[in-house]
């Protein structure tokens, strides 16, 4: 029976990933490969597909075909959509139809298995083996919900980045899936070709302007933003004013040729306030607000430094490339992202733990992940997800035990909720002192010993649990 090879991608960064697994053969060969794309942009009509960026042609040739999501289930939109379960046999006779599929055995690799687009295509092809392909630091954090068995007990391998070499990912741990890693070099292979892409095209001037000289070995300082009041984390406000952070941080360093690599729908009244702070600072600086990775300008600009706030971007510049990286208001994001269940947790945590702080004048190479990033990971991933992950637990009270130091002023700081709860030390500021109480964990209060009191706070646990899950 022929094999097809379905291969889910909804954004650049991920199609390039697919690419750097095929040419290293993590993949078995198969007798067609399809390339299906997802527009996942909340208005899909005026925002281009991955397959129409500037460099995709470099990446299509893995492919035998290129098929989108958006057509076929329009007009329904990925992110909203999922089949109904009476109705998936009938979807899954339609798409064989749609693609030329026939009845040809379906392998297929998405990301993000855990939301749509990607859970429903799985839940389409409930007979096809399943692998998943890790988009970034999430990757190492536990899976932020639970999935359906039918789908998770399919999955037999997690391809990712080695972004922290030494930690390896909670992702889908509790089905068994096993973490593969996509070899760096193939990675950065792949960043060349679209690196190329992009030298040939107008898509490279904004960039060409702030190219280091030839006879100048000092790149600019590259700033990564990442439209954060998107996500609900923090005010408009506020995140302009953590880029005006970077742009004074960076300068404060000794750097006066600054790029801003703005979110693409990110409000353009950021670049006029940085644009007249760079000014006020007597610095230059260059917006590229046209779609390019930026591990792109990585190799065009060569920059002498990236700095943001907690984007991948951070760990592939320091790792992949070796440019120093710092980043910038990580320590009030700790403290404000709600629930505490939200999966920008763990890597959140992980640039904060490993990489230099801006505020304080540092930039440089993450610290070396060891035992201890281990056992941090382990117990936030706990406590974000105790009853996917209930396997963590002795790790979390092991680190926790040893790492929270007291009951200090820091631990009574643990409990705040609000902006204004001051510098948490230590590993305090990575987790919730209610929290921990909820879970019975170290560093939580105490239960009081009366058999009434035990009672009620029984019950609030159970109700907890209950809301949580």
């Amino acid at each position: 029976m022929p094999t097809t090879q379905i291969f889910f991608a909804s954004s650049l960064y991920g199609a390039a990933t697919l690419a750097a697994a095929l040419d290293s053969g993590c993949f078995a060969a198969a007798d067609r490969r399809l390339l299906l794309v997802a527009n996942n942009a909340t208005t899909p009509e005026t925002t281009p597909s991955l397959d129409e960026m500037t460099g995709f042609e470099r990446l299509r040739g893995r492919f035998d075909d290129v098929v989108s999501w958006n057509e076929a289930i329009a007009p329904f939109h990925p992110g909203g959509w999922s089949p109904r379960a009476d109705d998936a046999p009938m979807w899954e006779r339609y798409l064989r139809l749609l693609w030329g599929l026939g009845d040809d055995r379906i392998e297929l690799a998405v990301e993000s298995i855990q939301v749509n687009p990607a859970l429903a295509v799985a839940q389409l092809f409930p007979d096809a083996t399943l692998d998943v392909y890790a988009d970034g630091l999430m990757s190492y954090g536990p899976t932020r919900n639970k999935i359906d068995p039918l789908v998770g007990e399919r999955v037999r391998r997690l391809f990712h980045l080695d972004l922290v070499p030494g930690l390896e990912p909670l992702l889908l741990a509790e089905f068994g899936a096993q973490p593969r890693i996509v070899p760096t070099e193939a990675f950065v292979k792949v960043v060349a070709e679209l690196t190329d892409a992009a030298a040939e095209t107008a898509e490279a001037d904004a960039a060409a302007e702030a190219r280091p000289p030839s006879d100048s070995g000092e790149g600019p300082a590259l700033l990564l933003g990442q439209y954060l009041a998107a996500l609900g984390i923090i005010t408009v406000a506020e995140e302009e004013a953590l880029h005006l952070r970077m742009v004074r941080g960076a300068v404060a360093l000794g750097h006066r040729r600054i790029v801003f690599k703005p979110h693409p729908t990110a409000p353009a009244s950021w670049t006029r306030a940085l644009e007249r702070e760079a000014e006020k600072l007597d610095a230059e600086l260059t917006v590229v607000d046209r779609p390019l990775l930026a591990e792109v300008l990585y190799k065009q600009l060569r920059p002498a430094l990236v700095a943001g706030c907690f984007s991948t971007a951070l760990l592939t510049a320091s790792t992949f490339y070796g440019i120093p990286v710092a980043r910038v208001g990580t320590e009030p994001l700790l403290d404000r992202l709600t629930p505490y269940q939200n999966s920008n947790r763990v890597p959140l945590t992980i640039v904060d733990a490993l990489i230099p702080d801006l505020a304080e004048g540092e930039a440089g190479a993450p610290k070396a992940a060891d035992e201890s990033l281990t056992g941090l990971i382990s117990a936030v991933g706990y406590a974000m997800q105790p009853q996917l992950r209930p396997d963590l637990r002795p790790a979390a009270e092991a680190y926790l035990s040893g790492s929270l130091g007291g009951t200090g002023a820091g631990a009574g700081a643990g409990a705040g909720t609000g902006a204004g709860s001051g510098s948490r030390s230590g590993a305090w500021r990575y987790f919730k002192r209610r929290r921990l109480t909820v879970l019975g964990l170290p560093g939580g209060i105490p239960v009081p010993r009366g058999a009434a009191v035990r009672r009620v706070v029984r019950r609030a646990r159970r109700l907890k649990k209950a809301a949580l899950g």
